[in-house]
């Protein structure tokens, strides 16, 4: 198992006044049964605002090497929009739509020197200084609004299943196993413009967990399991568990999977005020 695991801490400034939190977030990857790894995921702090940071699930399509490299270019295109983001006066959900496009348009590049035509997803969610938080996903990678360990809000697939759930045909716990559940109805790199679903959290609360994920990872648990898994654990150790888990159930048929989540906490007194920042990875 392959998992990537942040930690930040520090003392961060909302709008109005300063405050205490701590902020902890993790990442996880797998190559699940699969033969090649094509997912990808990663947490990014801005390089000049402290307390901004974006997380991307990027689940890729496309053969040996194609899905791999829509997968890489979602990240790459990512880094470079998040570089330009100034968040005291841009928008951070403009800034989003603006990766999705970019992502886009160079995965379609892409396919020029790719041996089958490269797709990818993506889910990513933006957090600000001031503890709002901005979700955008393209596909059938999701993101997750916990608090505590409730959902609050979860992101609309882009697929087949969800057009006949939508449509009162099958339940969700009949999509997972419908024939058709991979067959997405939007993504990164088609010819068609890709679908761009947003919503905005005016305030993340101490306890709130926000969760990207592809479907490699969401489709062994209900929403209540992770919530409860959410809840219970720290983000390093709640990405463990799940990966864990779904490689359990997936019973040697399991997909790729990637999951970054990040959760708000306060600050305890014990705290050192200085910010500091560690990574740690282990096989």
């Amino acid at each position: 198992m392959d998992l990537q695991r942040q930690f930040i801490f520090g003392r961060m400034a909302t709008l109005n006044a300063a405050a205490n939190f701590r902020f902890s977030a993790a990442t996880g990857l797998h190559r699940g049964d699969r033969a090649y790894q094509q997912d990808q995921v990663e947490i990014i702090a801005h390089p000049k605002i402290q307390g901004s940071v974006l997380a991307i699930v990027a689940d890729g399509m496309g053969g040996k090497s194609g899905g791999r490299k829509a997968a890489d270019q979602v990240l790459l295109t990512g880094h470079q929009v998040f570089e330009r983001f100034v968040p005291s006066s841009d928008d951070p959900a403009e800034m989003l739509k603006q990766m999705v496009l970019e992502s886009h348009l160079m995965i379609k590049l892409t396919a020029i020197t790719s041996e089958e035509e490269p797709h990818s997803t993506i889910a990513a969610f933006c957090i600000s200084p001031n503890l709002s938080c901005d979700v955008v996903h393209a596909g059938d990678s999701r993101v997750y609004h916990y608090r505590g360990a409730e959902m609050m809000k979860r992101t609309i697939d882009h697929s087949f299943v969800q057009r006949l759930i939508d449509e009162g045909k099958i339940s969700e716990e009949a999509a997972n196993t419908h024939p058709q559940a991979n067959l997405l109805t939007g993504c990164l790199g088609t010819q068609a413009d890709p679908p761009i679903s947003l919503w905005h959290i005016d305030r993340l609360e101490f306890g709130d967990t926000v969760l990207a994920c592809s479907d490699g990872l969401w489709h062994y648990f209900t929403p209540k399991e992770i919530g409860a898994i959410v809840h219970a654990l720290p983000p390093r150790e709640a990405s463990e568990m799940l990966v864990t888990k779904a490689r359990q159930r997936a019973r040697g048929g399991g997909d790729n999977l990637s999951v970054a989540m990040a959760r708000i906490d306060p600050l305890r007194p014990e705290r050192p005020a200085a910010p500091a920042v560690g990574v740690l990875r282990a096989t």
